[in-house]
């Protein structure tokens, strides 16, 4: 497999993982911060700016893990890269979207 494919595979797990808040709080009708705010990323876009942002990070996902190259869940290697991905994702939204809903205080541990 090309090293190519690691990059696509861990990108789609970023991707992934990006869609889901933005997703989740628009169907919920919640407003939630977005690149499309003012000021970018801090600022809070509407719900249905929301749900379209998700929609768009799962069609990026789906086409970096499920299009490039042979994407097999029971290749290790493959589903680490991924799974790299969704980490790194994870930790940085929840430090960033933590500071604005409180989930980087002491008293929240």
């Amino acid at each position: 497999m090309e090293s190519t494919h690691y990059v696509a595979y861990f990108f789609g797990g970023v991707f992934l993982t990006n869609a889901v808040p933005h997703f989740v709080s628009g169907v919920m009708g919640r407003p939630f911060q977005s690149p499309f705010a003012t000021p970018s990323g801090v600022g809070l876009s509407s719900s249905t700016v929301n749900v379209l942002w998700g929609f768009f990070n799962f069609v990026i996902a789906y086409l970096l893990i499920c299009r490039v190259g042979n994407f097999d869940l029971r290749s290790s290697d493959q589903v680490i890269a991924t799974g790299l991905g969704v980490l790194l994702m994870s930790v940085m939204a929840a430090r960033m979207f933590g500071r604005f809903h409180g989930g980087n205080s002491p008293d929240n541990a």
